[in-house]
């Protein structure tokens, strides 16, 4: 087993560490890498974070995720970069480095599954394993410009993995094409991926409307070439509200999984994720109180809005990823606006999958479609069927 790698610049690998399969199946002949967050037995997952690594102990087995995909075919070749603690959606790690993004020089990768997709798009593997909460699949994707899905919340098993925040971690994965999307799919979700069309395509203009105005044009360029039509549709986007409401009830369930840890060992974090922590810790019961009704009302929503076959469009991101060391305050801004979009699948626990969708100032930017829960394989099949 290699040395950690560090540094700025790094490529998307954190380790390499190969693991031969266990079986054969649909995976035959694939390779993919590993989030930092997932067991390997014999190997300490370092989270993102030395502190982290050093207080905990090595594996005594893999995790399902891990071990399904060996037994089916593929080949792990190496443990890849995450934001510490998978608690940032920007890719930049102060310990290990930015993983590069190969889409966009001199932007940032996006995170938390930073490593993950900057392997997948410098075709150093053929899919990467990540994990979504807020967006760490879906944001990556975007930014690398590749495939991502986040998969419905429960559908895939996460055990031996590290957990974030409990009630909205999913299982994700990249890939280049869809073809190996689907294959993953297939094996991950256990059941298999036919070419399929929702009965109904529908999109909100309010969601589109968090975009600038080139990725907006850009994304209803893509949408006007899809020979099904497109209905509007109004799910009572409230931008501040939602974004609130998931940034209260995620950071209350990060502190009750991390709290102690982080009181005791005291560990020593980068910009951005020590404010998040700290922010945590200050969250009061009365604000968890207020804000779940919210979630709930997302879910009620969306629940609604895809009933039948009804696959919703939007926007992965609101732009192309931002330029590595970009200005704090504007970084904040630009985060606000994607978590405004990405906490959506987050509230209702949804599939959901982005897709490359065009360049903005010579960086790609995606179309995620999303559907009702439970249709992870019949989205797989959907964007195959639409060509996108």
């Amino acid at each position: 087993m290699s040395a950690p790698a560090s540094g700025a610049g790094v490529e998307g690998f954190i380790e390499r560490l190969d693991r031969a399969p266990t079986g054969t199946g649909p995976l035959d002949g694939l390779t993919f890498g590993l989030k930092d967050l997932y067991d390997v037995a014999g190997r300490t997952a370092g989270c993102g974070n030395p502190d982290w690594r050093r207080t905990h102990a090595a594996a005594d087995g893999d995790c399902s995720v891990l071990a399904r995909l060996l037994a089916a075919g593929a080949c792990l070749t190496g443990i890849t970069h995450t934001d510490e603690l998978a608690y940032s959606l920007n890719g930049e790690n102060v310990h290990y480095g930015t993983p590069v993004n190969p889409a966009g020089p001199g932007r940032i990768p996006g995170g938390s599954s930073s490593g993950s997709a900057s392997v997948t798009a410098a075709g150093l593997v053929d899919f990467a394993i990540g994990s979504d909460t807020g967006g760490s699949v879906r944001i990556p994707a975007t930014y690398c410009g590749l495939y991502g899905i986040r998969t419905t919340f429960g559908t895939i098993a996460l055990d031996r993995c590290m957990a974030l925040a409990p009630s909205f971690d999913t299982c994700g994965w990249f890939a280049r094409d869809t073809a190996t999307l689907a294959r993953v799919g297939a094996v991950l979700l256990d059941q298999p991926v036919a070419l399929a069309r929702p009965k109904r395509l529908v999109m909100d203009p309010a969601l589109f409307a968090m975009c600038d105005v080139a990725t907006a044009e850009t994304l209803s360029a893509m949408i006007d070439g899809l020979d099904t039509p497109v209905e509007q549709v109004d799910i009572g986007f409230d931008p501040e509200l939602f974004k609130e409401a998931f940034r209260i009830l995620q950071a209350r369930e990060i502190w009750d999984v991390h709290g102690a840890w982080v009181t005791e060992v005291k560990p020593h974090f980068g910009p951005g994720v020590v404010d998040r922590f700290r922010m945590a810790a200050g969250i009061r019961d009365a604000e968890v109180a207020a804000m779940q009704p919210v979630r709930d009302r997302v879910r009620e929503t969306l629940d609604r809005v895809l009933a039948d076959d009804t696959v919703l469009l939007l926007p992965t991101a609101p732009g192309p990823a931002p330029v590595v060391n970009w200005d704090a305050e504007l970084l904040d801004a630009f985060r606000y606006r994607v978590i405004a979009l990405t906490c959506l699948a987050g509230h209702a626990g949804l599939p959901q999958i982005s897709v490359p969708a065009g360049m903005v100032d010579g960086a790609p930017v995606g179309l995620s479609l999303m559907g009702a829960r439970g249709t992870d394989a019949a989205l797989l099949g959907t964007i195959q069927a639409l060509g996108i």
